[in-house]
This record gives structure tokens, sequence and C-alpha cells, in this order.
């Protein structure tokens, strides 16, 4: 085999193999592709973020229940876990506002229930019609149900000394309670609710006034 010395590697020249315009076209279709699937189209945003109760939990509804009026949302995780509080169109929030909460209702105050380790050792088992707690405004009460058959968790403590929450906040900061049913009782509850949709069917007089 040939060597080349210093002088002849100097005078040799790349070879430049043009790309054929067939190339440079796919090539610009390509950017062009790409370019769509990086940058989303405004368009197709919603108007403001999902928050974390949309994005984590399926909101249900227990509309009159056990009353007229007594508009109860329940927001269940993937994991069974189910949040239960105060609808937008409960009768509630037709006065001036809540002014207290009070969980010292039944036979127990709820707010000196304790839930501890992963067993939840000391939860209390409630029916679907127990009472959670009581809330109240200027010129009445009203009697908030567990809504879901199930263990009573946690109660949101924090409406004590801030029920303001329930009324800027109901469904987020001003939740009720965290049950968890069992599976099998979920199934039953479940079939008594209405999703979300149905509930907008349902009370979209209320909802648009």
């Amino acid at each position: 085999m040939t060597e080349l010395n210093a002088g002849q590697t100097n005078n040799v020249k790349p070879t430049i193999i043009p790309s054929s315009h067939s190339e440079q076209k796919d090539e610009g279709l390509s950017d062009e592709v790409l370019r769509n699937l990086l940058l989303a189209d405004l368009e197709n945003f919603p108007p403001t973020p999902p928050s974390a109760v949309q994005s984590n939990y399926v909101t249900y509804f227990a509309p009159d229940f056990m009353k007229p009026g007594h508009d109860q949302y329940v927001h269940r995780h993937a994991n069974g876990l189910c949040i239960i509080g105060l609808a937008s169109t409960h009768i509630a929030f037709k006065d001036e506002g809540i002014t207290s909460v009070d969980f010292n209702v039944g036979k127990c105050d709820r707010s000196g229930i304790k839930v501890t380790g992963k067993r939840k050792r000391n939860a209390h088992h409630f029916e679907s019609n127990t009472a959670v707690c009581k809330v109240c405004t200027k010129d009445a009460s009203y009697i908030v149900r567990c809504c879901v058959k199930g263990s009573l968790l946690e109660v949101n403590d924090r409406l004590i000394k801030q029920p303001e929450l329930l009324n800027s906040s109901a469904d987020r900061e001003g939740y009720i309670a965290i049950i968890m049913p069992k599976p099998a009782d979920w199934i039953k509850v479940k079939t008594t609710l209405l999703a979300a949709e149905e509930y907008k069917e349902l009370r979209k007089d209320m909802l648009q006034s």
C-alpha cells in the first residue's frame, strides 16, 4: 500500500456531495412538523389551568342530601379517599355567609378524632347519613353529613377558627372531612351520586345566576 507524504496530503481536497433537492425539502418538512409538535397552539389551552382537585380527583355531587337544598360534593381520589364538602349551591350560601362551624355533633366531637398509623387506628366508621358537623349562618344552622359510608379519617378543624374558608373556597381549603369507604360501599354509594355534568345540568339555573 502506497503511503502519502505530508506534501501530498496537503494537496488533497475533500469531495463535497450536495444533497438532492428532495432531501432538502424533506428536511424542511421535518423541521416544520417538529416545530408544530414542540410549540403548543395557544388556542387549544383552557382559559385557566386545571386546579389540583381537577387534576387528581373525580368530583361527584349529592344534591338535596337528606333535605332540599343540602347539596354536597365528593372529591374521590384514585386511591379511594373521598373528600366531602358543601357544593356551591348549598342552601347555606344563600344567606350572608357561613359564620361558624361546630364539629361537636352526635355523640362525640368529630374534631377530637385522631387517626394514627397505616391501619388508621381510632378511625370512626360512619354511615352516609351520619352528621359530621353543623354550619351556622346569621339566621340558621345546617347539618353536614358524610354522604359516603366509611371511616372518618380527618375533619378540617381549620374551619373552627376560619369558617370564612367555606365562603371563599368551599371546594378546596374549605373542605369538611376526609373519608375512606370500602370498595364495595363506594360502588353502592356511587350509584346515588351525580357526575359533574349531571349536577351542572340539574343546577344550571342556580349556577348561572
